[in-house]
């Protein structure tokens, strides 16, 4: 028996079910926090039904509170009777467990919260109004009411009953909202190049000076083209006017559920629906909005609110530029350290470095980023090209091209040492047939082996991406904001702007999670926005591997 016991632990057959066994258990924990977060994040889309309801507060005291309720339902817990005890709340002390739930009540520019905690047994009267109202704002969150009439330039707007108001409300909201995306074009686009062209302007006309002044011509072409800027300034001006007198025309006025009046523009609505009065179609019809709106919309409301568009584009904008400057400099590296450096003390001391680099802590990169690249790099580029916009710094300061670079230079020995792996695989038999037909070791290098190890240089890419793409602390060092006033990539020339500052989903998620003034109304959007940082870089590295794939296909007589 135990020399049987002894050859099946010689064979090494207990090890390949542990292997199997730890790949299993880390595969469940990976499904199980995708999981976690789709369920918790995609949820928060889904319109909840509105809960109306009476809430006795403090019912063990002589003079117990009523407080009508309207809100969203979001989540219960059990809590020991002992700690609400010593929060104040007066409980009977024959039960040992409570039952409470969070209560979204929104209209916060009406109380101080707008979430609420309360005993499930104190609550009483549960009705779900099928005229209940949630209304989606641009500042101050969600409104949750009911709908009593409808206003056109202060004077009331009469329907024969409560949906046709409804109906005129809904047709009011989508005619604003039309206008306010025409607004957002006209400031984002013709107003915006109008300021760039001025902006442009100036800083020529201060380079004019720097160089000596202007002659006549110069002052009289400056002039005219300022005068232009400024009539067309002044016609977007009056159009934009215009549109806002136009947009400001609609209001409404609602009932809280205490019972108070509240008129509301229509022009401060984003999503207007009576949930209570949906079908599942047209939830779903809803949660597709929102859906929408989240990844195409900027964010408002602190991040709390709105969408994560510019957070999206300056992930994916600068995983891509890292891997344009980290795939040329780490394969020319592997390339050298393999097939021309001398192999010796100094190769394998470099090799050890590289090496060690990889487990350098990323903060430290983002350090010696901010010294190297932006006060120094950057400092003497605005010293060279971009004297006439100093003290003002132009790449003097955090910005896209440089956290690329800190990046790539994090991610280089990845590269460097899958490319290197690759390069060794490759057999010394098919270098030597190359040259022995009359190729130069260039020749060998450029048209055999490097084709050969392109799959390998994509793995060391997957896996920079991987790694860049959910980083954050270099990042809040070298050009990552809470919020960019305009993308990086536009019509201006040169187009791409890569010393403008950017958005990113990693930072996106600490500043939600971390710094929100309202963490209950952010939590979920910080496990929506870790599901879609987890997506992108998914697609970025099926891109990848699509690549390789299709490179190892094409070089089938070698396995890289």
């Amino acid at each position: 028996m135990k020399i049987m016991l002894k050859n099946w632990l010689d064979e090494g057959t207990p090890w390949i079910w542990v292997n199997a066994g730890a790949v299993a258990v880390s595969i469940i924990m990976v499904l199980g926090l995708l999981l976690l977060l789709a369920v918790e994040g995609v949820s928060y889309f889904w319109p909840k039904s509105l809960l109306q309801a009476v809430y006795v507060a403090d019912a063990e005291s002589a003079t117990p509170e009523v407080i009508p309720l309207l809100g969203e339902a979001i989540k219960s817990e059990r809590v020991d009777a002992a700690q609400l005890q010593a929060a104040g709340v007066s409980v009977s002390e024959d039960r040992d467990f409570y039952q409470r739930s969070l209560i979204r009540v929104g209209n916060r520019d009406l109380r101080e919260t707008d979430f609420v905690w309360v005993l499930d047994d104190l609550v009483s009267d549960r009705r779900f109004p099928v005229r209940a109202v949630t209304l989606e704002r641009r500042e101050w969150g969600n409104f949750y009411g009911f709908l009593i009439a409808v206003k056109e330039q202060g004077r009331l707007v009469l329907a024969s009953d409560q949906d046709s108001r409804w109906h005129d409300f809904l047709e009011r909201l989508d005619r604003a909202q039309a206008i306010n995306d025409n607004i957002v074009d006209l400031e984002n686009d013709q107003v915006g190049q109008v300021n760039y062209e001025m902006e442009r302007l100036r800083l020529q006309e201060r380079r004019l000076e720097m160089g000596g002044g202007a002659t006549s011509a110069e002052l009289r072409d400056l002039a005219a083209r300022r005068e232009r800027l400024n009539r067309e300034y002044e016609a977007l001006r009056l159009e934009l006017e215009e549109l806002y007198a136009q947009v400001r025309r609609d209001s409404a006025e609602f009932m809280t559920v205490e019972g108070e009046r509240v008129e509301i523009p229509v022009a401060d609505v984003v999503h207007a629906y009576r949930p209570n009065a949906l079908g599942f179609l047209d939830k779903c019809a809803v949660f597709i909005a929102r859906v929408g709106e989240f990844l195409t919309a900027e964010p408002r409301e602190a991040n709390t609110e709105g969408g994560i568009f510019p957070a999206i584009f300056g992930t994916v904008m600068m995983v891509m530029l890292m891997s344009v400057f980290v795939t040329p400099f780490g394969v020319l590296a592997a390339v050298y350290l393999s097939e021309y450096a001398r192999q010796g003390v100094i190769t394998r001391t470099i090799r050890v470095a590289v090496n060690n680099l990889a487990g350098v802590p990323s903060i430290v990169y983002g350090v010696f980023g901010l010294g190297f690249f932006i006060y120094f790099v950057g400092g003497e580029i605005d010293q060279l090209f971009y004297t006439e916009s100093l003290p003002a710094p132009t790449f003097g300061t955090p910005g896209l091209l440089w956290a690329s670079l800190t990046l790539a230079l994090l991610t280089l020995p990845v590269v460097i040492v899958a490319t290197e792996e690759g390069l060794a695989r490759i057999p010394r038999s098919v270098r030597e047939g190359s040259l022995a037909l009359g190729a130069t070791k260039f020749e060998t290098l450029r048209f055999v082996v490097l084709p050969m190890a392109s799959p390998a240089m994509i793995t060391g890419l997957i896996l920079a991406v991987a790694r860049a793409a959910g980083e954050v602390a270099p990042l809040m060092l070298v050009g990552v904001v809470k919020l960019a006033p305009s993308l990086p990539l536009d019509t201006n020339f040169p187009y791409l702007h890569l010393e403008q500052k950017f958005m990113h989903l990693g930072f996106h998620i600490y500043d939600v999670g971390f710094q929100s003034p309202n963490i209950e109304a952010a939590t979920p959007l910080v496990f929506a926005t870790a599901l879609l940082l987890v997506l992108v870089i998914v697609v970025l590295n099926l891109l990848a591997v699509v690549l390789r794939n299709r490179l190892r296909d094409r070089y089938q007589s070698l396995e890289v």
